[in-house]
């Protein structure tokens, strides 16, 4: 479904579904810092709580972690909002989905 890193197709290249008109706009990038936050600031509270590492250390380690994971899950939740939209027939998609 993804051209790239987050570029929609203007259309599927299995099924020629027409995904041209999917608005996933700021819905991926929302998501994405939801979770990666949900998920580091009590790994961070723990670490600091557990360890006291030094803050250099801490700042490196957790700033490398939260720019991989974002990475990691933008582009899975860029397509998983388009296929969010397809199956509840959203922005274009209604009528055309089974």
């Amino acid at each position: 479904m993804l051209k790239g890193y987050l570029k929609v197709r203007d259309t599927c290249p299995v099924c020629r579904e027409d995904l041209s008109h999917q608005r996933a706009d700021d819905g991926p990038a929302y998501l994405t810092i939801l979770i990666v936050g949900h998920l580091m600031a009590p790994i961070m509270l723990i670490v600091f709580t557990a360890y006291r590492p030094e803050p250099l250390v801490t700042i490196t380690i957790f700033a490398i972690g939260c720019v991989s994971l974002s990475l990691y899950l933008l582009p899975r939740l860029k397509g998983a909002l388009v296929a969010f939209q397809w199956a509840r027939g959203l922005h274009g998609f209604a009528g055309r989905n089974i």
